[in-house]
């Protein structure tokens, strides 16, 4: 189920189409209340309302994989960040949802990388302060083709998120938004 504003547009009855006969779409509380396990993939700016409207009771023991970037094109490109380096926008929704188990994941690769990734053994990294929540991700990261790499708690969003600046800069310099960062090592 996918939450929106508008959960009747063309856009969506098209994805539906494609998704199969058990996909659906639903206001964003609907939405929440539906899975089990929610990604958020918000635009940035918008995540904190989009959460607000999802109610935050929605989320509660759930795991919630976040996959926002907090960018600000405020000065044009390339973006800068709207959090900095002292806080994280998966810092922000961990302490907008105490209840839920926030892992930041998929956030440094592009959505059509997301699932059956074409790249040749790289791990996405991951992290958050729930144990089990990120063991969850992992599988469900396996399932779709990745390895994982856990950087740690939840503070280490702040530069998974730090390096999408880059990731954009390299996606303008290659004309191509098929990237990722690898972590190589023995």
């Amino acid at each position: 189920m996918i939450g929106t504003r508008d959960p009747g547009s063309a856009k969506l009855k098209a994805w539906k189409k494609v998704a199969g006969k058990n996909a659906t779409t639903g206001t964003f509380a609907e939405a929440a209340a539906y899975g089990s396990t929610l990604v958020i993939a918000t635009l940035g700016s918008a995540t904190e309302e989009a959460i607000d409207l999802a109610g935050p009771k929605n989320f509660k023991g759930k795991l919630v994989i976040d996959a926002t970037n907090p960018l600000d094109f405020s000065k044009g490109m390339p973006p800068g960040l709207f959090v900095g380096t002292t806080d994280s926008l998966c810092e922000r929704i961990q302490r907008k949802l105490p209840g839920a188990r926030v892992v930041k994941c998929f956030n440094t690769v592009g959505n059509s990388q997301m699932v059956d990734p074409t790249y040749d053994r790289v791990e996405m990294l991951i992290c958050g302060n729930d144990k089990k929540a990120k063991e969850e991700t992992a599988r469900i990261l396996k399932e779709f083709g990745w390895a994982a790499m856990d950087v740690g708690d939840i503070a280490g969003a702040r530069w998974l998120e730090a390096l999408v600046p880059l990731w954009v800069r390299v996606g303008v310099a290659r004309n191509n938004w098929n990237n990722v960062f690898k972590v190589l090592h023995e």
